[in-house]
């Protein structure tokens, strides 16, 4: 083991706050919404933490594999703080919850993002809630949420009254205990597999934003060998390998149907999996002109935008019934699918307006994609001067000139199916 720096020495001394939580982009299915926890942990959790005087370890760094092993229960047991954040349900955070209300009657804190609920009576436990727009945290949420966090850690370390319903209704229950031996060692260990395997996610986030694919695709899979089963993982993995084009077009997209059905995509109400399966199909559909593809595309993009409401979905269906109408022979089926498609785009512009004029959407990361999606809404409902008027916004938004690409193709193939 290396010598310790200052720092590590500092740290050493510190009290551990160990956090139970998914990471990555999930899906809460009480609202249908992605949310990404990453943000969560990165925004609110840690700096809270950090500015309590906590050393901050995610639980997820202890256990790669999915298995809760004996790392993992002595984190439980022997951490001075844990906080559980059970958003989206995820059934680990909620299983190690437990299991740390058993071990110890004192100092939990239980988190859950606003219109997530409660999976049973947690009323009498110290709580926390916090807000997302979308997947995203809006900057001042982020701030109000580490401040009242961080207010709370120090309350509850504090007045040290009993959180867990365990010890609260069996008082007399004697608190387990565990030697120092090799305690210290296992956190330094975790440390450093939460920064390696950060830095992974981290790298393979930035090389996907950056279109560097074939980078995305490296560190993807490395993570999915860490991670196997987890659903971001595979999700991005997969994302990333369709858009690499390699080793042709085509196989990657066969490749990236190969990674997606891991989530059985078919009887899965994963928002994101459909939406990334939607895609595939799409493509392939694009390539091959194989109408079966594009039936598939509409399957999963429509289950997509029923379950979710979100706009990316919507779009992409729309989209493609107009490509149906466009192979129909059949007049009557031909109407009916562009009338589909544009019951599917009123709804779009409700669900638009509503996120554009919300108080909070100058603090969203997606503000481009939100207006651009609003100007070729607009354009396929025949709305062409509103249409050129969010136009003009999006371009004011846009970060590089493949973003203006890939929104001219859209709307290019958009007028082109609604005027043919």
């Amino acid at each position: 083991m290396s010598l310790n720096t200052a720092s590590d020495i500092d740290d050493s001394l510190k009290p551990l706050c160990f956090v139970i939580m998914g990471f990555g982009k999930k899906t809460d299915y009480e609202s249908g919404r992605t949310l990404d926890l990453n943000a969560t942990y990165n925004e609110i959790i840690k700096p809270a933490a950090v500015d309590a005087g906590f050393r901050c370890i995610r639980a997820d760094e202890v256990m790669h594999s999915g298995v809760i092993d004996l790392p993992m229960y002595e984190m439980l047991l022997r951490a001075e703080l844990v906080i559980a954040d059970i958003t989206t349900g995820n059934p680990n955070a909620i299983y190690e919850l437990g299991v740390r209300h058993a071990l110890r009657p004192f100092s939990t804190i239980i988190m859950k993002e606003g219109r997530g609920k409660l999976y049973f009576d947690l009323n009498h436990v110290n709580t926390f809630s916090y807000d997302h727009l979308g997947e995203d945290i809006g900057a001042s949420e982020a701030r109000r949420a580490k401040s009242d966090l961080t207010s709370l850690i120090n309350q509850v370390m504090t007045k040290l009254t009993p959180d867990s319903p365990v010890y609260t209704f069996l008082p007399r229950l004697i608190q387990p205990k565990l030697s120092d031996e090799e305690f210290e060692e296992l956190i330094q260990r975790t440390e450093d597999s939460e920064e390696q395997f950060s830095q992974l996610i981290v790298s393979a986030e930035a090389a996907l934003k950056s279109s560097e694919f074939f980078i995305a695709v490296r560190d993807f899979s490395a993570a999915v060998q860490l991670k196997p089963d987890d659903p971001y993982l595979l999700q991005q993995f997969a994302l990333a390998t369709y858009k690499s084009k390699l080793p042709t077009p085509i196989a990657a997209l066969v490749n990236a149907l190969k990674i997606i059905t891991v989530l059985a995509p078919s009887t899965s109400n994963d928002p994101e999996t459909l939406g990334i399966t939607g895609a595939i199909h799409k493509r392939l559909w694009a390539i091959t002109e194989n109408p079966s593809e594009l039936a598939e595309a509409v399957n999963y993009y429509g289950r997509g935008f029923n379950i979710r409401k979100d706009y990316y979905t919507g779009e992409n269906y729309a989209l493609c019934l107009n490509y149906q109408a466009s192979i129909q022979a059949d007049f009557a089926e031909k109407t009916f699918l562009h009338t589909s498609a544009k019951k599917v785009r009123e709804q779009l512009l409700i669900i638009l307006d509503e996120i554009i004029n919300s108080q909070y959407f100058e603090e969203r990361t997606d503000q481009k994609w939100v207006l651009a999606t609003m100007a070729n809404t607009l354009f396929g409902l025949g709305e062409e001067e509103k249409g050129k008027a969010y136009q003009a916004r999006f371009y004011l938004e846009k970060d590089s000139e493949w973003e203006i690409e890939t929104y001219e193709h859209s709307k290019r193939e958009l007028l082109t199916l609604i005027n043919s």
